[in-house]
This record gives structure tokens, C-alpha cells and sequence, in this order.
């Protein structure tokens, strides 16, 4: 059990999106290059300068029943949708223990959000402040906890071997994928539910953000405001939503007979230690990442033919990932096919990880990765192969691709998967 070299490989996808309520309708939608960002209509968004979001396309109390909905924040909610989900489509047809195709302690869930609760904590505050202690909801605390939607699947998918959250702003959810692989591969655990989930879209963080001047305010183009690599960039645009995968070592797996998306070949990490909210100009916090990757795993850059880019339409951020590839992957940069999945779904924060990695597991599986969308015109200092307009066969034969995520405090997070 203890090995610490197993081949970790992916046997279950889910997600909730503002593309759609599941990982089918929301794949869908990234190769239709459909976007799923609107206009904020309640009143609360009337005075904002940023009026655009990606709200969930399907609310989660359609399946999860309203009492118990309302004990969770709706980070935990959407962490449930994807991950029942995720579950299912890995074969399993009841939590651990009930179907004996996984042993509950030998069974793991991490599952991460950048910032957590933090509609419940505004939520019930007003509710403080306008109707008093009473009024207080008893199950405030365990709603606003960070940890909550990695608790609240492990309870439900009675899981023992372990329950993390690893909170790394945007690198959240790859950080916890990350994370779960290498459970499995040191022997801590035979399969790991992992991914990332968040409900931000507040006034306070969008006021917050746009005040920082990080967020898009093309309140007038809802659906063509999130255009990573165009010229005329203005910042990202806030989503909402969860993305899980079920990750299994290979010989668990094929010996209940699981179907495998893929393989999970490692991550690499480092931070920047350079500003609290700025990226590194030079890109060289996430060219390290990426050479620690390349270096834990042994993964050839040759093999990459496909790139789930950060991206986040920043004017600093998409330019300094671009300049990271080609210092860790010199001129194998451009045999890589880069899409940028923000551009229809907005950034989901911790969430984005989570989402974006089953957009490249699915990208590996059925060998096609989606267009970025809204570049009317290319950023001159983007020297890279960016997909746009349609999607874009990938290669036949052994191929890798990467997830990148990048967070405020300069956490720096790449995912590599290949094909099996």
C-alpha cells in the first residue's frame, strides 16, 4: 500500500458551471464558445462600476434538497453538485463502505475555495446588524468555514483517509488536485475526490475587486468583457461555480474494471515572494513551477500539446505567463495548442482549478481543446499558438497537458495529465 511511485490516473469528472449544470453541458459550451458571463440585474449591482458575472446556469438546490441547502453556503453546494458528479460517473453507485469498490479508509476528498464563506459571513452580518443575535443562523460558523465544502463531501462520501482544503487564492483548487495526487502516490490513499469551488459574487468582492482596478467594467458587452490576450484587456471577469475529478491509482482502478480519462502525471510548484496582488513581471516564479514540474515527473516538454492557460484577461498576467513558457520550454512553446476557458466562464477563483482541469482532462480524452474566445485583436507581446474561433484537434499518439493556475501572494500551480 505504501508505495511511493503509484501512476495516478482520473476516473470521474464533474462540474458546475455558468456554461452549465454539469460537466457534459459545460464542456458543451467551451467548444461552442459560447460565453456564460451576463449582466448583474439586483438591485445591490446598481451603483457598482463592475456589473458582470458568471452566474452558476443551474441553481444547486434543483438538486440538492432546500433543507439541507440551507445549511451550506453555496460554495459547499456547488462543491456537492460536481462532486456527486464526479463520483458517479467514476462508477461508484454509493459512499464508501456501501459500495465495497472502495474502502473508507482508504478513501480521501480535498476540495479547496480561495475565499470560502463569504456570502453566509456578509449575509448574516446584515442580518445582525438589521434584526439582532437572535436572528443569527446556528449554523453561521460551519457554513463561512473555509474547510466546509471539503467536509461536507468527505461526510457524504465517507471519507476517512483524510479531508484538506488548501486555501492559495487562485491556485486553490489545483493546489488540492495537486495535493490529492500525491496522496495516492505516496500510499495514503487508494482514490481522492479533489477539485475547487466558489460563490463570490457579492457586491463587497466585486466592489472590492473593482476597485482594485483587477476587474473588467465592459458593463455593455456582458458576453465579449472577458478577452484574455486581446489588446484591449481590462480585467477579469467574476464567476462562480466547482469543478471535481475522481483520482484513482492505476491498479485500484483497473481492478474494479473503471473507465480512465487519463493520466494525472504530477504538479509543480513555487511562489513568486515578489508582491501580495501583482504577478512577477518576469515571469519567472512560473517558469520555476513549471521546470519543477518537468523536473518531479520527468514529463517532456515535447509531449505537451496542449495548455489550459491561467489566463485571466489581466493586461500584467497573460502576458507574464506567455514569457514563463518560454523560458521553462523554450521553442517547444510552439507546438503547444493554448486555450484560455476564462474567456466563457469567468474566473472562479479557487473554483478555477477545479473547472479548468476537467476542461483539459476532457481535452486529453476526446483529443479536441476548446477556442478562447473575444480576441478581436492579439496582443503583439503573445507569442504563443493561441486557439481561437474553433476548437482545435489535438494530436494522435502519447500526448500531455497542462492546467495553470496562478493566486494573489504569488502561489504558482501547474497540473500535467496525458493520455493512456
Amino acid at each position: 500500500m505504501n508505495s511511493t511511485n503509484r501512476t495516478v490516473v482520473v476516473t470521474g469528472i464533474g462540474a458546475t458551471t455558468p456554461l452549465g449544470g454539469d460537466a457534459a453541458s459545460t464542456w458543451e459550451g467551451l467548444l461552442a464558445g459560447r460565453s456564460g458571463i451576463s449582466l448583474v440585474e439586483e438591485d445591490w449591482a446598481a451603483e457598482l462600476p463592475v456589473r458582470i458575472a458568471g452566474r452558476i446556469a443551474v441553481e444547486p438546490t434543483e438538486t440538492i434538497p432546500r433543507p439541507q441547502a440551507r445549511k451550506l453556503d453555496r460554495s459547499a453546494q456547488f462543491a456537492l453538485v460536481a462532486a456527486d458528479e464526479a463520483w458517479k460517473d467514476a462508477g461508484f453507485t454509493a459512499k464508501a463502505g456501501e459500495d465495497t469498490a472502495v474502502d473508507p479508509d482508504r478513501l480521501g476528498a480535498v476540495i479547496a475555495s480561495g475565499i470560502g464563506g463569504v456570502t453566509t459571513l456578509l449575509d448574516q452580518y446584515d442580518v445582525l446588524k438589521e434584526k439582532g443575535v437572535r436572528r443569527v443562523s446556528p449554523h453561521t460558523v460551519p457554513m463561512l468555514m473555509p474547510n466546509s465544502p471539503a467536509a461536507n463531501v468527505g461526510i457524504t462520501l465517507n471519507a476517512r483517509a483524510g479531508v484538506h482544503t488548501p486555501v492559495s487564492a487562485c491556485a486553490s483548487g489545483a493546489e488540492a488536485i495537486g495535493y490529492a495526487i500525491e496522496m495516492i502516490r505516496t500510499g495514503r490513499a487508494d482514490v481522492v475526490v479533489a477539485g475547487g469551488t466558489e460563490a463570490a459574487i457579492h457586491p463587497l468582492p466585486i466592489a472590492a475587486f473593482g476597485n482594485m482596478m483587477a476587474m473588467s467594467k465592459n458593463n455593455d458587452d456582458p458576453q465579449g468583457a472577458s478577452r484574455p490576450y486581446d489588446r484591449d484587456r481590462d480585467g477579469f471577469v467574476l464567476g462562480e461555480g466547482a469543478g471535481v475529478i475522481v483520482l484513482e491509482s492505476e491498479e485500484h482502478a483497473k481492478a474494479r474494471g473503471a473507465r480512465i480519462y487519463a493520466e494525472a502525471v504530477g504538479q509543480g510548484i513555487s511562489a513568486d515572494a515578489h508582491h501580495i496582488t501583482q504577478p512577477e513581471p518576469s515571469g519567472n516564479g512560473i517558469a520555476a513551477a513549471m521546470q519543477n514540474l518537468v523536473d518531479n515527473t520527468g514529463l517532456k516538454p515535447a509531449e505537451i500539446a496542449h495548455i489550459n492557460a491561467h489566463a485571466t484577461s489581466t493586461p500584467q498576467g497573460d502576458v507574464g505567463e506567455i514569457k514563463a513558457l518560454r523560458q521553462a520550454f523554450g521553442d517547444d512553446v510552439d507546438h503547444m495548442a493554448i486555450s484560455s476557458t476564462k474567456s466563457m466562464t469567468g474566473h472562479l477563483l479557487g473554483g478555477a482549478g477545479g473547472v479548468e482541469t476537467v476542461a483539459t482532462v476532457l481535452a486529453l480524452y476526446h483529443r479536441v481543446a476548446p477556442p478562447t474566445i473575444n480576441i478581436d485583436n492579439l496582443d503583439p507581446e503573445v507569442e504563443a499558438d493561441i486557439i481561437r474561433g474553433e476548437p482545435r484537434p489535438l494530436p494522435e499518439g502519447t500526448i500531455a497537458a497542462l492546467n495553470d493556475s496562478f493566486g494573489f501572494g504569488g502561489h504558482n500551480v501547474v497540473l500535467a495529465f496525458r493520455t493512456v
